[in-house]
């Protein structure tokens, strides 16, 4: 009998020391995962957040603010971008000097003055400079492809008149911020239907808003769209119809430079005749 007890045991002694395991193993992650629950609370209780106040919707520049423009949301504290607001009520009113993105942070540094209490175009004006629109049609206005924030140069044709005797194009105005781009109505001729005009907005200095305002009435403006990264100055002297002409006959003046040496070595003079938009060559040789 104690023989088969002791066969009995040794055929259970693997079950119990397996069973052993298992129990201690249990044991260990019961443990561990207590450890880790207290240090993950541990952990959310020190990661405190505040509120902070974004934009609800996209927000245009010179927009004044409503509170249902904005809303709070919570950001931890460690994350908190510096400069934001926690309050909303503190940014009703309030008018944005540039666009911004829905769920965006505001910041002082992208607001009006809290002394400009209206929006529009007005708040958005550099100090010491002014704001001037120009009508513009869709050549003028670039197809449609100026929009406010971007930086044109306005050129101006002037006809033949008394003060210029050809008609010229000159660059007058270079990097020019545009404020604003919209439409307003005119009546057109004795028609009681009123006609759509667009209007484009510039940014200027007193001295700037003086040229523009010339060109504007002398001569037909166009304006050309830089590139956000372009900022240098171009230094052109205009441009004139024989200034153009010269230029077309550039080829005729390489085919003369390939004719026979003998007629080439002949003494010549050319001069060029301008009256009003048509211009005249005459060629003459010495003694003539």
């Amino acid at each position: 009998m104690k023989q088969l007890w002791n066969k009995l045991a040794d055929k259970q002694k693997p079950l119990f020391l397996f069973g052993l395991a298992v129990v201690v193993a249990l044991g260990v992650t019961a443990l561990i995962h207590g450890q880790l629950q207290q240090v993950t609370h541990s952990q959310a209780q020190a990661r405190e957040t505040q509120s902070v106040v974004v934009a609800a919707v996209d927000l245009p520049w010179g927009t004044s603010i409503t509170s249902s423009m904005i809303k709070a949301v919570p950001y931890l504290k460690e994350s908190l971008p510096a400069g934001s607001f926690s309050d909303p009520a503190a940014l009703v009113g309030r008018t944005t000097m540039y666009p911004m993105k829905a769920n965006e942070p505001l910041f002082e540094s992208k607001l009006a003055p809290k002394s400009v209490e209206t929006g529009g175009v007005a708040a958005l004006v550099t100090p010491k400079k002014r704001a001037m629109g120009v009508k513009v049609d869709k050549v003028v206005g670039v197809s449609g492809f100026i929009h406010p924030g971007n930086r044109v140069d306005v050129l101006v044709t002037l006809s033949g008149t008394d003060k210029v005797h050809v008609p010229t194009t000159k660059i007058v105005l270079e990097n020019i911020l545009v404020l604003a781009t919209g439409t307003e109505l005119e009546k057109s001729g004795k028609q009681e239907k009123p006609a759509q005009v667009d209007v484009i907005t510039l940014e200027v200095t007193p001295e700037e808003g003086e040229k523009l305002a010339l060109a504007a009435t002398e001569g037909k403006l166009q304006l050309a769209l830089r590139n956000f990264a372009d900022s240098a100055n171009s230094d052109t002297h205009g441009t004139t119809i024989s200034g153009l002409l010269s230029r077309a006959e550039a080829p005729k003046a390489v085919a003369k430079k390939t004719a026979p040496v003998k007629a080439a070595m002949v003494p010549s003079f050319s001069v060029e005749t301008i009256r009003g938009s048509k211009v005249t060559e005459s060629n003459f040789k010495k003694g003539e």
